[in-house]
Order: structure tokens, then C-alpha cells, then sequence
């Protein structure tokens, strides 16, 4: 695959005050066995202590799902578009329930 046939699509590190890192990189690439849909992504969730909370990614070829608990193996890819939506829900979700956690002071 020549330099050429690889797009950044998008490249984003944003860290939070609380400790959440937001890691995304997205690679158009030349549709292949290892990546029939042009696509290679890695969408993470996580600490600064290296903690994975969420992350999907299809970086050696085979679409996988990362919870905190270890790699999810009952996850079935449903599309990229959708795994997109999935994962920025899931990182609300999961920030409101971290932010609601510290404002709850019962």
C-alpha cells in the first residue's frame, strides 16, 4: 500500500481535566481483504492511566470491541457508520454518568 492510497481521514487526542483521553484516528485505505469497507479506525475512550473504558477498532483487520473488562466477544459488527454512532453515544453516556457522580453529593 503506497503512502498515496492512505487518507487521514480524521486524527483527534483530546485530554479532560477529570482524566478522560479521547483517541481518534480514521484511515481511508485501499479496500483489501484486511479491509473490505476502505476503513481503518480506532475509536478510544479511556484514562491517563491507560485505562480502556470504550474503544472499537479494526486495526489488525478484524472489527473488535474493548470495555474495561477485556475484549467484548459478543460483539458483531453492525457497519461503520453505526459503530461511529455507537461509540460517541457510549463516551456521553459515559461522561454524564462521571460528571453526575461528581456533582451527587448525597
Amino acid at each position: 500500500m503506497a503512502p498515496d492510497d492512505v487518507r487521514v481521514v480524521e486524527d483527534t487526542e483530546r485530554r479532560f481535566v477529570d482524566g478522560g483521553v479521547l483517541r481518534v484516528r480514521v484511515l481511508s485505505v485501499p479496500e483489501s481483504e484486511k479491509f473490505p469497507d476502505g476503513v481503518k479506525y480506532r475509536l478510544h475512550y479511556g484514562t491517563d492511566a491507560g485505562e480502556t473504558v470504550i474503544r472499537y477498532d479494526n486495526s489488525h483487520g478484524h472489527h473488535e470491541r474493548h470495555t474495561p473488562d477485556g475484549l467484548d466477544e459478543e460483539y458483531e459488527f453492525p457497519g461503520y457508520d453505526t459503530v461511529q454512532r455507537r461509540f460517541w453515544k457510549e463516551v456521553e453516556q459515559v461522561r454524564d454518568n462521571q460528571s453526575g457522580s461528581r456533582t451527587n453529593t448525597s
